[in-house]
Order: structure tokens, then C-alpha cells, then sequence
């Protein structure tokens, strides 16, 4: 019974689908699941078949739908039935015109040379058919099928290349020798011969095997005395080929993806002359492989399936295709997407081509007007809401095609093509296309594209002013918050029309202003200009008015609205932060492991780390006190961090000489300041207002707008002015990162006014971490920058810029980036990333690769591969002994340091290291205020190999751990001083716990240590002296000659000893 109601509910839901079918047919969504139900019923095999046909009479389908239609067919074929044959064959042109399939193409190609071949032996077939279906009518075919699979570079296409070779060498062999050169132009050996030569030169997975196959054609078909010289051309000839695709294997086994797909293209695009051949063959694939997943559903599809369309159509306008061609892929286009406004909007334009230069009506046949093609888009339904309970339409699809379609008309008004209907009837499409857009969702045309044509129409082409008044009227109607659109409005308004135009548009503005708009501002500062520009003194003092009441209220209302959505914040952050509970009473001991140390730091510095865990204390933390057996113990009382960054509103607009107490006594009563600075950039003053708690920022964003010496300040939360950027080249240091997000000398040229400050982060747990935060004096400027987010900056690398938005971050540290990261040795000089990448993705997901490179970008030979997760890297260690490029590799883990559960304190060591990286290590003194780690170590770079930098809170220090002893010694060896933000930094050596520090004489930098007390690089500890020694001798009560020299050395005489 159960089996019986269920085959019921498929029926009433099949007869559901034919319904919605009927109202709109050009719905892949619908078709697709037409054919599912009718194929999930038993004894429906019917139904299947007429689903399928319904599907391809309306949309583009794939070779799921074609080739079980195509099978039907050719199941009851009769040979001799010609019409029959006719049918299938144009089953396979339309089929082969909706998307490229290679299995659909093979069975073309076995279908024609089986018609061929039972033609060419038949004896009682028709004449009729024998004169069709000749040798040179199936070649041509043949050829034509093949063609179309040519672009598909895998080993895929390979057979359909192998089909159509067997088969010539099979008509070769049959045919006598005497008619191989004769019976056709050209002759029948020189076009096999040519048709392997150009497979040749085509990029393919097949070389080797169809250069063998030249190889067998010249050995019995081309005289003995010229096959060396033939296959020497030929190797020539498929060399550039060969090397085209080798450069493209790696990529091809990787496009496994609709995204996969979008890279591919997008790399060969760049490219300085794409290659047409192959990047038309990459998006045809790409387009038929979304179409396949569109068709199953999959969420994303359709998206990127008009993407590559339009995409495909670009490149091939822009690349010179010939008007036959373009109107075959653009009527392919609007097929495939039906519900693509771009794609049909392409279309049109291409047509408009056709109507302004009649000479090339003759190259298209079948060509449609316009005004057809506009309707036949939109019987589509697909941009129309049908009914309020329909589904919400795009109007970035609408957009297009009412403007394409207007412009047409406009054009041909303009040029005298027009009769006397021809403006009224162009009023009537974009006035039509604004009720649909209106229609297709709430959100409608944020731009008002449409509401601007149509108003310049009436402005320039018809002379009513009046009407665009009231287009821009209805206008502000619809979009009652927008005030862009009221504005625009208003700016309609003529005063050259009397009194009452200047009457009606006062009105407006009084009334308008004080609607709850998305920028009410905009709207205040066109009434006041207004005024000043139409009015009298006594309007002009009516309106400050309004508006200063206006404003008070407006501020009332962001206060409230502001604190609705601090409090919103702050829950959603205490939500997710973890609470550290430490009793007050309680202390904690310091053990070797580091300690519980309280967040200080700008929680923007996603960094960050536990400080403790490096044995530092920061300035603020409590003093450590003497616990009575002897360890060192620090108060246990609970601190509340300092959260910089959500205790902080910038204050920009500032004017010239603006002070600490001016900017005090502005934000006194928002709660306890905890820091005001105030920063001079080159022509505009900036500050930031720090509070001692989070519940101060509501009330400190409600002075927006007032004033300081007579001008309007700016106040925001830091972060809204702060971008995420990443993903840029290793390279790039501070000024290349500053350089794309500041363009332009002036306010005027500037194309993100200002760039406040750019803040690194720390490399002490990695070294390769490539992101930074960019800063500007106002929001606006960092909304603007977010257009560099995917903008190119070197070949297959392209820039990440988000709004650094503190309650969408989560905390994160790099401090196990190592044990996620292996360490690959002994690699080709010819080796790339996507070798690398198909070697170790099948460990794990892989997050990035980096090949080493010298100055002049040759490969090292080794390179770093990061993996998601820290189990991966560890199975991606089978890899050791691999052969890759015909070299046998090493794989280690890249952080190979062996952790002491008993480390040396940070004191002693500098680093929390072992006494030999102390050899390695630098101090740094006099650093300025406010250094950066991730900065600091971009400028000593310059100079040395830098392993990490270690800045001392609170001591204007920092420890620099260097690759070895000698980078170490490039540091403080060097005679000219190193410049840190306009501070020569002074560099000395870094020595162990109580050791005297250098001696300076003279001028002298300083004196390096003794070579007793100096343990040598790479060597471990020191060597015991032995029996007799100086420091033997020193230890039993003898005088030191060293440290008995009250002259000492200076840095020269080092010199001359080492020289």
C-alpha cells in the first residue's frame, strides 16, 4: 500500500513540474527534475524519453540527455533508410553545438565510419545514397567532429584523434597505389600527411604517439632517401607543442573543480599572447563540465557557468573571431544561460553591428532583428516576477539587457534609422525594463542605471524636463531611504522655472529631511547649497535650522542604535573568547615552561602570543616577588587585559594644532581615558583616544560631528579603517605594500586618502607569514581599497584585502606552524609547485609551497611545504627517498629542533634557546617608541639573514637571532649605522647572564669576547682548556692577561687579525 502512495505522490508531483514547465520552459532546474521523477517511475520509459526532448527543444543539455536520445534513435536504424540517417546526424549537430562532449563525439565518429563503411561495400543500396555518403563526405565529417575535440588537451581527446587516424590509414592501405596521389586534390597520401603534421603542432597528451604514428606513415608511404629529413622537420614542428602542454600537464590533472577550471583560464589569460587554440578548448570544457553540474543541481553552478560564458565571449570578441563564428558561440550562449541579462545584452550589441554596416548582412545567415531577439529573451520568464509569491529575480541580468536593448534604439534615433514611433517606443522599453526591476526584488538598483537613460531621454532627447522630475520623484518614492535618489531629485528642480519650481523643491527638501535615510548628510548639505545658491538669508537660516534639529535627532537615534549593537557585540565576543579564571589569593609559579601572562597587546595583532611561554615579562605585569623557598613566584591576582583595539575610536579631521587636552576635555564624560595620541601625517592631523574600558566606545562615537576649534571631527572605531591584507608576494616589504594602497600626491589624486600606518606581524614562530594591516584616517578610504582584493601582482598571485572586523576574527597563533611544515631537499632545478603539490596533496590538504629561489630566481633546491594539518605533515614524511625530476629527495620535518622539557630562562639565554644560539644572537638598543617585530626585521634583511626578532617591552630592546655566527657578524661588525624610523640602532653582541658587557674604547663599536668564553658555531659547547692552560690558571689564582689588559682592543685591531 505504502509502494502504491508513493508512485502516486510522483505522479501528482509530475504533473506539478509539466505545469510549472508550461509557464516557464527555459528553466533547466525544472527539466532536470523532470527527467529524475519521470526516470524514478517504473514502466514511464516514454515519459523519459519526451522529458529528454522537452529539455533539449528549450535549453542547451548535455551529453546525459543527448546520448540516450540519440541510442533511441539509432536502436530501430535500418542502413538503407536515408531520412532515418538524416535525423540521427542532426541529432548529433545539435547535440555537439549545446556543450563539447568527448564521449558524444566518439560516437559520432564510429556512426560515420560505419555508414561509410557499409555504403562503400553495400551492393543493393540506393544510388541516391551512394553519391551522399562517398568517401570524401564522410573525411569531411570525420573531420569536422574531430575538430571540435581537438581543444581538449588530456588523453581524452587522444582517441577521438586515434579514431580518425586508424581510419585513414585503413582507406590508405585499401586504396591502390597507383590512385593515392591522383583521385583527389590533394592527393590521398599528402593529406594524411597533413593531417598529422597539423595534430602535431596542436598541444596534446599524445605526442610520442602521434609523432610514432608520422614516423610508420613516412616508412611506407614516403621514399627511404627522405625519412630522416622528414622526421627531423617534424620533431621541429611539434616541439613548441609538445612544450605548451608539458607546461600545462600539471594544471590539466588538477581540474577536478569548477574553481580548478577558473584558474586555469585565469593563468592563461594573463598571459602576454593567450593562446587562442588552447584557452578556447579550457573554456569549453570549463562550461560544459558546470552545465553537467548545474544540471545535478550543484549550488554554484549557474553562476559559474554565465562566468565562463561570458568569459569565452569576451575573449573570442576581443580576439578577432569572424561574425559567423561569433553568432554561432553567442547563440549558443543565450541557449545555454538563458537567464544571463549579460550574455543576451551581448548578443544584441552584435546584432546593432549587423543594422549600422549593412555589408556584412551577407556573412550571417538566418540573422534575427533586434526587437526579436529583445522578445525572445523575454518570453523566457527568466527575468520577470511571476506574482508576489514568485521568485525574486536579479536585476543585475535585467539591467543589462533594457539597456542594451534601449541603446540600440537610441542609436538608430540618432543616426536617422528611426521612423516617427521610434521614441515613444524607446520611453516604453526602459520604462517597461524599470518596472521589472522594480518588480524583481526589494532591493532593486541601488545605482538607478535604468532611472539615468531615461532621464537623460527626456533631458536631451525629448525635451521633458518635467517628466524626468517625475521619473526621479517616483524614484525617490520607491526607494525611500535611498538618499541618492532623493537627492537626485531635488537636482531636478530648475529655479529657471520661476517661483514655483523653487517652491516645490523647498518643500521637498523640508520634507525629506527628516526621513530616516542611509546618509542623511548628503541630503542637509545639498539643501544648505540650495539655499545659498536660490534662496534668501531668512530660507537659508530656516533651513540651518531644520536641519540642526534634524541632527539632533538623527544622533539620538545612532547613540541608541550604537549601543544596541555594542551590546550585540560584545556578547557574540565574550561568546567566543575562552575565560581564564585565576583566583586572587592564589599565586603562580614560574616554571620552566613559561607562565600564564596577561594579553596586553592590540588584539588587532592576530600574533599575539602568550608571552609567558618565552619566560618575558611585560611592562604592566605585576612585579614577581621572593616566595619562601627560594623560586621566583608572580602575583596570582586576576587582570583585566588591555583591548586596544575595542577600547579605541580614531579621531580624524583634526585641525593644525589640535591638543592632548582639547581632545580630553572632547571625550571626558564617554568614561576614563587611558591614552590620547596624536599623530601629524603630511597634511592632515589624526588621533587615537584609548579608553580603560570597552563600555566608553558607545558614548565616545556620539561626538562625530562636533567640533574643535571650529571644526568638524571624525570619530569611528579603529577597525572600520583597517584592512586584512594577504596573500602578497614573500618579497614585498613595507613599501611595496604601501605602494598600491596609496596613489597620488594630494587630496585630489589620491586614490584612498590617507594611509595612516601599516602594522606587521611578529615572525618568531614563522618566518614566512605574509599578511599585514593598512590603516587609513577614515572608513570611506578603506571601503574604497577593498577594489585591490583580487587585483594581480605577480603571475598566479593575486591580493586578499578584508575589513579587519574584530568580531568576525577568531583567535589564532602561529606557534605550530613548523610542526605543520616539511622541509624538502635535494629537489631538480626544473622542479614547480604543481609538482610539488601533486606529490604531497595526496597526504593531506596542502595550504601552501614555497620554492627557494637566489637573487636572480633560480631554484635552490629545496623548498617548504605547509600542510592543514599537523598529521598530514607527519605522514607526508614517507616522501624521504621519492624520486621527482629523476632526483631522489628528502623530506624532514621543518622545525627539527629537539624541545628540552628544561629550557635555559629567558634571561639567560635571550631566546629561550640553548646556549649555542646565543653565538648567533644580537642585541638591539635604542629602538624607537612603538617598534614593530615584523618591521624591524624587513630593515636588518637588508643586511643579514635574520631568523627572528624578539622585542623587549618596555626596554626600547629587542634580541635578533641570525642564521649563523657569521650573519651575526655582518651585524656587528658593520661600521656605517643601520637607520630604524629615522633612529641609528645600536647593535652589540648578545651575551650570556652576568657576563660584563664589551668594553668601548676609542670610538671602537665594541670588543668581541674572549675565544675561551665564545663557544664555536655549529660545534656545540666549548672545548675544556687543558692542564695549563691561561684559564686553568686564571681558576687556581693566576692573573688573567685578557682581563688584565686595561687598554684593551679596539674594533681595527679585530679587523687586522681577522684580515
Amino acid at each position: 500500500m505504502d509502494g502504491v502512495d508513493e508512485e502516486t505522490q510522483k505522479l501528482e508531483r509530475l504533473a506539478d513540474l509539466l505545469t510549472r514547465l508550461s509557464a516557464s520552459p527555459y528553466d533547466v532546474a525544472l527539466h532536470a527534475q523532470h527527467i529524475s521523477l519521470a526516470m524514478s517511475l517504473p514502466g514511464m520509459d516514454s515519459q523519459v524519453l519526451e522529458a529528454r526532448e522537452m529539455a533539449a527543444n528549450y535549453v542547451a543539455v548535455g551529453d546525459e540527455v543527448w546520448i540516450p536520445l540519440i541510442d533511441d534513435k539509432a536502436a530501430s536504424l535500418v542502413m538503407e533508410e536515408g531520412v532515418r540517417i538524416a535525423e540521427i546526424l542532426e541529432l548529433y549537430e545539435r547535440a555537439e553545438r549545446d556543450y563539447l562532449s568527448i564521449p558524444l563525439l566518439l560516437k559520432h565518429v564510429e556512426f560515420l565510419i560505419n555508414i561509410h563503411e557499409h555504403f562503400r561495400v553495400a551492393v543493393d543500396s540506393p544510388e541516391e545514397l551512394r553519391e551522399v555518403f562517398t568517401s570524401q563526405w564522410a573525411r569531411d565529417a570525420i573531420d569536422m567532429a574531430v575538430a571540435r575535440g581537438a581543444g581538449h588537451l588530456s588523453q581524452v581527446s587522444v582517441h577521438l584523434w586515434q579514431l580518425q587516424r586508424d581510419w585513414e590509414f585503413d582507406i590508405l592501405e585499401s586504396t591502390p597505389a597507383e590512385d593515392r596521389r591522383v583521385w583527389q586534390q590533394p592527393p590521398l597520401v599528402d593529406y594524411v600527411e597533413n593531417l598529422i603534421l597539423a595534430r602535431l603542432q596542436q598541444p596534446h597528451s599524445g605526442h610520442e604517439d602521434t609523432f610514432q604514428s608520422y614516423s610508420s606513415f613516412t616508412t611506407k608511404y614516403k621514399p627511404a632517401s627522405e625519412y630522416e629529413g622528414l622526421l627531423v622537420a617534424a620533431s621541429k614542428l611539434r616541439s613548441r607543442a609538445a612544450k605548451a602542454y608539458e607546461r600545462r600537464e600539471a594544471t590539466e590533472l588538477r581540474l577536478t573543480s569548477l574553481d580548478a577550471y577558473a584558474q586555469f583560464i585565469s593563468s592563461e589569460r594573463r598571459a602576454k599572447n593567450p593562446d587562442v587554440f588552447v584557452l578556447a578548448g579550457v573554456y569549453e570544457r570549463a562550461i560544459a563540465e558546470a552545465a553537467k553540474r548545474r544540471f545535478s543541481g550543484e549550488v554554484g553552478a549557474e553562476e559559474a557557468l554565465r562566468s565562463f560564458w561570458i568569459g569565452y565571449l569576451d575573449f573570442s570578441r576581443t580576439h578577432g573571431i569572424e561574425d559567423r563564428e561569433m553568432t554561432t558561440l553567442l547563440r549558443r550562449a543565450t541557449r545555454s544561460v538563458p537567464g544571463s541579462g549579460e550574455a543576451w545584452a551581448r548578443y544584441i550589441r552584435h546584432l546593432e553591428k549587423f543594422e549600422d554596416d549593412p555589408s556584412r548582412d551577407g556573412s550571417v545567415e538566418d540573422l534575427e532583428s533586434i526587437s526579436d531577439a529583445y522578445t525572445r529573451a523575454l518570453s523566457t520568464n527568466l527575468f520577470t516576477k511571476v506574482g508576489k509569491g514568485g521568485p525574486d529575480r536579479d536585476p543585475e541580468q535585467i539591467i543589462p539587457l533594457v539597456l542594451a536593448r534601449a541603446s540600440a534604439e537610441k542609436h538608430a534615433i540618432e543616426a536617422g534609422r528611426a521612423d516617427e514611433e521610434s521614441l515613444a517606443d524607446l520611453v516604453k522599453i526602459v520604462e517597461e525594463g524599470l518596472a521589472m526591476v522594480r518588480r524583481a526584488s526589494k532591493t532593486g538598483d541601488p545605482r538607478f542605471r535604468l532611472e539615468k537613460f531615461l532621464s537623460e531621454l527626456y533631458l536631451n532627447l525629448a525635451g521633458l524636463p518635467d517628466a524626468a522630475v517625475q521619473l526621479w520623484a517616483a524614484t525617490a518614492k520607491h526607494y525611500k531611504s535611498s538618499w541618492a535618489s532623493w537627492v537626485a531629485y531635488t537636482d531636478g528642480y530648475s529655479p529657471s522655472d520661476a517661483r514655483t519650481t523653487m517652491i516645490l523643491a523647498r518643500s521637498t527638501f523640508e520634507e525629506i529631511s527628516t526621513k530616516n535615510l542611509d546618509y542623511p548628510e548628503a541630503l542637509w548639505d545639498a539643501w544648505i547649497n540650495f539655499e545659498y545658491a536660490h534662496g534668501s538669508l531668512a530660507s537659508l537660516e530656516e533651513a540651518l535650522a531644520r536641519i540642526e534639529r534634524t541632527r539632533t535627532q538623527v544622533e539620538a537615534r545612532r547613540i541608541r542604535e550604537a549601543q544596541k549593537a555594542f551590546e550585540t557585540a560584545q556578547a557574540q565576543y565574550a561568546m567566543e573568547q575562552e575565560t581564564v579564571s585565576v583566583p586572587t589569593s592564589a599565586a603562580v609559579p614560574e616554571t620552566g615552561k613559561g607562565s600564564v601572562a596577561d594579553d596586553t597587546g592590540e588584539s588587532m595583532d592576530v600574533d599575539k602570543v602568550d608571552s609567558g611561554a618565552l619566560g618575558k615579562r611585560k611592562a604592566d605585569d605585576d612585579p614577581p616577588i621572593q616566595a619562601t623557598d627560594g623560586k621566583r613566584q608572580r602575583l596570582g591576582k586576576l587582570r583585566v587585559g588591555r583591548d586596544r583595539e575595542k577600547c579605541t575610536v580614531f579621531v580624524a579631521d583634526l585641525p593644525l594644532g589640535t591638543s592632548e587636552e582639547q581632545l580630553t576635555a572632547l571625550f571626558k564624560d564617554c568614561g576614563e581615558i587611558r591614552e590620547v595620541k596624536i599623530t601629524q601625517l603630511p597634511q592632515v592631523l589624526v588621533a587615537t583616544v584609548e579608553f580603560t574600558a570597552r563600555d566608553s566606545v558607545p558614548a565616545a562615537l556620539t561626538k562625530d560631528k562636533k567640533r574643535i576649534g571650529g571644526a568638524e571631527v571624525n570619530v569611528h572605531l579603529a577597525w572600520r579603517s583597517t584592512l586584512y591584507v594577504t596573500n602578497f608576494p614573500e618579497k614585498w616589504d613595507d613599501t611595496s605594500v604601501r605602494s598600491p594602497f596609496r596613489s597620488g600626491s594630494s587630496a585630489s589624486t589620491l586614490l584612498y586618502p590617507w594611509l595612516f600606518d601599516v602594522r606587521w606581524p611578529s615572525k618568531k614562530f614563522k618566518t614566512t607569514r605574509r599578511f599585514c594591516y593598512v590603516q587609513y584616517t577614515s572608513p570611506q578610504s578603506a571601503e574604497r581599497a577593498l577594489e585591490l582584493h583580487g587585483r594581480e601582482v605577480e603571475p598566479e598571485r593575486t591580493l586578499n584585502v578584508y575589513m579587519s572586523n574584530p568580531e568576525r576574527k577568531k583567535g589564532r597563533t602561529d606557534a605550530d606552524a613548523n610542526e605543520r611544515e616539511v622541509y624538502v631537499a635535494g629537489l631538480s632545478k626544473f622542479t614547480t609547485k604543481d609538482d610539488l603539490r601533486g606529490l604531497f596533496s595526496r597526504y593531506g590538504p596542502v595550504k601552501d609551497i614555497r620554492l627557494a629561489e637566489d637573487k636572480n630566481g633560480q631554484l635552490k633546491g629545496f623548498a617548504f611545504v605547509e600542510f592543514q594539518n599537523e598529521a598530514d605533515a607527519r605522514s607526508a614524511l614517507s616522501a624521504n627517498n621519492h624520486e621527482l625530476k629523476k632526483r631522489r629527495i628528502a623530506v624532514t620535518l621543518a622545525d627539527t629542533r629537539v624541545r628540552s622539557k628544561n629550557r635555559e630562562s629567558f634571561a639567560d639565554t635571550g631566546l629561550g634557546r640553548r646556549a649555542e644560539a646565543r653565538n648567533r644572537s644580537v642585541r638591539i638598543r635604542n629602538l624607537p617608541p612603538d617598534a614593530q617585530e615584523g618591521l624591524l626585521q624587513q630593515v636588518l634583511e637588508k643586511h643579514a639573514a635574520v631568523k627572528r626578532v624578539e622585542i623587549l617591552s618596555g626596554e626600547r630592546e629587542a634580541i635578533v637571532e641570525l642564521e649563523s655566527a657569521a650573519e651575526a657578524g655582518k651585524l656587528t661588525l658593520r661600521t656605517e649605522p643601520i637607520v630604524f624610523n629615522n633612529v641609528n640602532l645600536d647593535i652589540a653582541e648578545e651575551l650570556p647572564s652576568g657576563a660584563a658587557p664589551p668594553v668601548k674604547t676609542g670610538g671602537a663599536v665594541f670588543v668581541p669576547r674572549t675565544a675561551v668564553s665564545r663557544p664555536r658555531a655549529g660545534l656545540g659547547r666549548p672545548r675544556k682548556p687543558g692542564i695549563g692552560s691561561a684559564a686553568t690558571a686564571n681558576r687556581s689564582g693566576g692573573i688573567s692577561t685578557s682581563s688584565g689588559d686595561k687598554t684593551g682592543k679596539s674594533q681595527d685591531d679585530f679587523r687586522k687579525m681577522l684580515g
